[in-house]
This record gives structure tokens, C-alpha cells and sequence, in this order.
């Protein structure tokens, strides 16, 4: 399930994280921050904390719930929703130098069954749902800090962002 090698690489990392930790080195070559976390911890056993924000509502430019709070160490699934009848971002720049990203997938209901549309690797800043649709992202927090910068940049037709209009929030690792 967790066959790709950055997943590997980190995990063979050995250190904890700590707030003010360098990036550990495994074999004498560094990891980058995006691809290490807390040695010993086997996600595929202990699978993912289901976390799921509402981006908008009809009529509303808001992100539901406003602030998250994620633990450094554990996997995450981010489950992005959007019910409103607008596109939304979720951005973060400060959020996504605090998280290794295990992958960001597309998803559809079909028959009452979730199934995977599209499967994306690698850091990620900003993700796009469209109205009606929803998306995941399976991330570990690596590193403590307060992400203020959560924001959806898309204009309306006055020109307004929706963050203009209330649609920003914050990320807080512990």
C-alpha cells in the first residue's frame, strides 16, 4: 500500500521531531523536511484520522471548521468538501512546509462507494475543488507551528476574492 520511495526513505529516518529540529540524516545524506517523520510509526497499521472541512456553503464564504488542529506523527486524511456552487482553493503556503504529503486523491461517489478518480504525489500549496465534488489529501504534520495563511484566492465577479469575503481560516500543529 505505501510502496513509493519517499515513503520508504522517511521511513527509515531515525531521530524524533522536535519544534526547532534540523531534517535527520539517513545513511549520511539529508531528507528533506518534506519527507521525514517520527521513526517507528507504522502507518499502514494504524491508518488514517479522518478529517473533513467544508469549503463554502450555498451563499457562504467560509471554511468549515475555521481552525484545525492536527498532531505532528499521524496520518491524516483531509477530506475537502465542497458543497456550495462555486470552485474553492484550500491554500496554504505555511501549512505545506509543515506536512509531508502522502498523495492528494480525486474521488467520485458510484454506487454509494467512494472510488479514486486521479492520485497526485509530491508537495502540494493549494488544492481546487470544484462545486459539488470533494477531494482527500493524506498528510502527516512534521513539524509544530500556526498556519494563519488559510485562504480560497478565487475572484467573484466584482473582483473580490472570496478570502475578501471571510474565506480564510488556520492550521495549528501540535
Amino acid at each position: 500500500m505505501y510502496d513509493d520511495v519517499a515513503f520508504r526513505a522517511a521511513a527509515t529516518v531515525t531521530g524524533g521531531i522536535g519544534v526547532g529540529d534540523t531534517p535527520p540524516r539517513c545513511r549520511n545524506v539529508e531528507i528533506p523536511l518534506q519527507t521525514w517523520f517520527p521513526c517507528g510509526v507504522d502507518f499502514a497499521v494504524l491508518g488514517p484520522i479522518e478529517v473533513t472541512v467544508d469549503l463554502g456553503s450555498p451563499g457562504k464564504y467560509e471554511f468549515t471548521p475555521k481552525q484545525l488542529r492536527l498532531e505532528t506523527g499521524k496520518l491524516y486524511k483531509l477530506i475537502l468538501r465542497n458543497t456550495s456552487s462555486d470552485p474553492h482553493y484550500f491554500t496554504s503556503h505555511a501549512f505545506s512546509q509543515m506536512v509531508f504529503t502522502r498523495k492528494v486523491q480525486v474521488t467520485q461517489q458510484q454506487d454509494g462507494k467512494a472510488v479514486t478518480l486521479a492520485e497526485f504525489k509530491g508537495a502540494i500549496r493549494e488544492v481546487e475543488v470544484y462545486p459539488g465534488q470533494s477531494a482527500e489529501w493524506w498528510l502527516v504534520p512534521v513539524a509544530a507551528g500556526r498556519a494563519s495563511d488559510l485562504r480560497c484566492d478565487i475572484k467573484t465577479s466584482d473582483g473580490k476574492t472570496h478570502a475578501d469575503l471571510g474565506m480564510v481560516g488556520e492550521i495549528v500543529i501540535v
